[in-house]
């Protein structure tokens, strides 16, 4: 595998890391057909955890079994596939090599009343299933935000020694924050830079809104206003910038679910805004999947452009 100048110099970026994560960074940085300009799409599906069998897979029966999920990520090109330890486990043989690999390794579920995550899988895991990285999400906001935060803290700290890669989730929520202050462009921003502090390669938030939530933050962005606020391609690239003026790997989730203008739409504001990709899991694995192979194939062209 020949690493291109973009991927060696995204590699850069990561000063302190030893070859082993480097090389399973560039694995996902020069996989599908993306491979090597530096920009990612990337298949999650941790909703079975999240909502529930039904409401993540009946809309598309045939994504109730793990093996589809493997099969649509590689046949649509994606860079990897991210989810839990019984997801991977079930296609871990047969699809060995063939997609990079990100084992989630918390996860809540929506019989809980509390904002927080149980740890559900560990790096031994994900070495034993030859995965590139391990996936973490924290809710910055919660009440358990900071045990959160430690976790991350263990487990990033032996993935690295393992020569694993860090994807970090990092979505705000907890009692001081409705649902407009979730996605809120200052605490979007706040969040990215948080699992930018806390070591991730890859963060994973929302597309922003032009919500400014935080009345502390408020004065500061009157003072400094955010060039192009208006359009998501100017929030995009004020979070891009929250992340080490850019020197971090950013993603930006598929959100609720829409038409394939809308996501597509997103994509170009993404892509205009600096954002290095998208990470959809229910707005593709929901369609049939002709429909969702379509789908990616425009996302995947939007940023290949």
């Amino acid at each position: 595998m020949q690493l291109t100048p973009r991927v060696k110099d995204i590699l850069s970026w990561y000063e302190s890391d030893n070859p082993g994560t480097k090389a399973n960074l560039a694995r996902i940085l020069m996989e599908g057909k993306l491979g090597g300009t530096g920009r990612l799409v990337i298949l999650p599906v941790d909703q079975g955890f999240e909502h529930g069998p039904a409401r993540s897979f009946a809309p598309n029966p045939a994504a109730y079994d793990p093996r589809y999920h493997f099969d649509l990520a590689i046949e649509a090109g994606l860079n990897a596939y991210a989810a839990p330890l019984g997801m991977i486990e079930a296609g871990a043989a047969t699809y060995a090599g063939a997609i990079p690999t990100i084992l989630k390794v918390n996860s809540s579920n929506s019989l809980s009343t509390t904002k927080d995550q149980a740890v559900t899988g560990t790096v031994a895991d994900a070495l034993r299933l030859g995965c590139s990285a391990i996936g973490f999400t924290i809710y910055p906001g919660s009440e358990y935000q900071f045990e959160m935060m430690e976790e991350l803290r263990e487990l990033a700290e032996e993935a690295k020694s393992a020569g694993l890669a860090v994807v970090v989730w990092s979505y705000p929520r907890g009692p001081n924050l409705d649902k407009t202050a979730e996605t809120a462009l200052d605490i979007c921003a706040y969040a990215a830079h948080m699992a930018a502090l806390l070591g991730a390669h890859i963060i994973k938030v929302k597309p922003p809104t032009e919500a400014i939530s935080l009345d502390a933050a408020k004065k500061t962005y009157e003072k400094n206003p955010v060039p192009e606020i208006g359009s998501l391609a100017g929030r995009i690239r004020h979070v891009v910038q929250a992340c080490f003026g850019g020197r971090r790997l950013v993603v930006f989730s598929g959100g609720e679910a829409g038409t394939s203008e809308s996501l597509v739409e997103m994509a170009r504001g993404i892509h205009a805004g600096g954002g290095n990709g998208s990470i959809i899991g229910r707005n593709t694995f929901q369609r049939p999947k002709a429909e969702a192979l379509r789908l990616l194939s425009d996302i995947i062209a939007v940023y290949k452009a």
